[in-house]
């Protein structure tokens, strides 16, 4: 099945490319949509200029497609943009990262239904732990741009998640409830690479911007 991916440049929809492409689906391009609302409620805003490098590397065409980020106004955004996927390149279904958002996934869905074409979400209500293990296992080399949750502070930015970042979001799970994903927004991420990418991305250089436990980390990769 020809398949578009709903691609932010973070983990989990860097992480569902890759399972729909282990599965077997036809890949045959990413969507991206650039929020100039930081606070979206659909949509991975931190680097997101970034991710053209990212498609460049995946040797994949991008439809990529500015949006205002007003709360569900932005979604005729994703609407025109699946739009062009189905005209351009005839795809038959969605890939999305959602792991919990509800959210977000019903509002795929009901755009996918108004499209005629599937939605598939391959990291539903999978144990967060346990992805978390799996980008690593996988060898996805992923670092923190965003940080938006006490007690999350500047200190957590281009941290790697590694083993130690896992041990240490079991800690804060267990005592401030923080979502070890980042799935309710307390932490955003960026891949520099993975198998899906022919070759590494580097950070050309960075600026931090922010205050308590609210930083974002604007970086420029080559």
């Amino acid at each position: 099945m020809k398949v578009a991916v709903l691609f932010s440049g973070g983990k989990d929809s860097s992480y569902a490319a890759f399972l729909a492409k282990k599965e077997n689906y036809d890949v045959k391009c990413l969507i991206t949509i650039e929020s100039k609302n930081p606070y979206s409620f659909m949509f991975h805003t931190p680097s997101i200029n970034c991710v053209k490098k990212q498609t460049e590397v995946m040797g994949l065409p991008l439809i990529y497609i500015k949006s205002k980020g007003e709360k569900e106004k932005e979604l005729r955004e994703l609407e025109k943009a699946i739009k062009k996927a189905v005209e351009r390149y005839k795809i038959q279904g969605v890939v999305t990262g959602a792991i919990e958002s509800v959210y977000q996934a019903s509002r795929i869905q009901k755009i996918c239904n108004k499209s005629e074409i599937e939605c598939f979400n391959p990291l539903w209500q999978k144990n967060q732990f346990e992805l978390l293990n799996e980008l690593v296992k996988n060898r996805f080399k992923i670092i923190i741009v965003g940080v938006f949750a006490y007690p999350l502070d500047e200190k957590w930015l281009g941290r790697k998640i590694n083993k130690k970042f896992i041990e240490d979001m079991k800690i804060l799970d267990e005592k401030y409830k923080i979502n070890p994903s980042g799935e309710g927004g307390e932490y955003e991420s960026f891949v520099l690479n993975c198998p899906l990418f022919r070759k590494k991305l580097k950070i050309k250089s960075f600026k931090d911007n922010g205050e308590g436990n609210s930083w974002i980390r604007d970086i420029e990769v080559k």
